[in-house]
């Protein structure tokens, strides 16, 4: 069934776009200045409604009668970090505009910045997008993989030598992975709970760990990938599948490229 709203789509903001909206730090600080502070706000020094005005080679403000400074990356990921704020807001723009995640590798090249400085502004920026979470709802996909490159004897759970690695896709929406420690029910089952809203359609295939979602509150539907079967209808993990499969292809080529 279709619902109908008077909402108008939500546009995609273009790279052009955003160098338009972004061009310079200057641009940058002022838009995180107006979004913590209005235009004129009583002055905490001398208690004068003012207006503050950019401080030239700063990243602060100050109060037109008594010159009292405020910092609006104060209390944020972007204080004292000497990388220039145009390169952080790129790298939230390509983190809001990446549905399947981006690593620091990619930023990294794109940016010019180290490693270490796009690991810890991924990390950063995901925690303050963490912040803001709302629960998988709808028709969601569950399941597990390993990875650790290619190795002898068992494949698949149980494997030796590999890091296990659990993944929730909503269909039409947003997905999450993070690694575990392994794959055993109430190890998973937790995850689940905190992060899948009850009543939530939930994809699986037949490993036995899934079993509990029913008594949990969520509608469950599997699909036994023993047997060859993959898709029962509208019942299929190919969406998180498909994540699985890039992921290890992209390491793979960047495993080839680094050789």
């Amino acid at each position: 069934m279709t619902t109908k709203t008077n909402k108008s789509p939500m546009l995609k903001l273009t790279l052009k776009d955003f160098q338009k909206m972004f061009p310079n730090d200057d641009v940058c600080l002022d838009y995180i200045r107006y979004q913590r502070y209005p235009e004129r706000i009583d002055c905490p020094k001398c208690g004068a409604n003012s207006l503050f005005h950019h401080d030239n080679g700063k990243k602060s403000y100050s109060c037109d009668h008594c010159g009292y400074n405020i910092s609006p990356t104060a209390g944020t990921i972007f204080h004292k970090s000497p990388t220039p704020l145009t390169i952080w807001f790129y790298v939230i723009y390509l983190m809001a505009q990446t549905r399947g995640g981006i690593s620091a590798k990619q930023i990294q090249r794109e940016t010019g910045v180290t490693y270490k400085t796009a690991w810890r502004m991924c990390k950063q920026i995901r925690s303050m997008l963490s912040e803001d979470y709302s629960p998988f709802t709808g028709e969601v996909e569950a399941d597990e993989s390993y990875f650790g490159g290619i190795r002898k004897g068992t494949r698949g759970r149980g494997a030796e030598g590999k890091t296990a690695v659990f993944g929730m896709v909503q269909r039409g929406g947003k997905l999450e992975v993070r690694t575990v420690p392994n794959v055993k029910r109430n190890t998973i089952m937790p995850i689940v709970a905190e992060n899948i809203e009850q009543g939530t359609q939930v994809f699986t295939d037949e490993f036995s760990i899934y079993q509990a979602l029913p008594a949990m509150g969520y509608e469950h539907a599997t699909v036994p990938h023993a047997e060859k079967i993959y898709v029962i209808g509208n019942a299929h993990t190919n969406t998180i599948e498909g994540f699985w499969s890039q992921a290890k292809n992209g390491i793979h080529l960047l495993t080839a490229l680094f050789e």
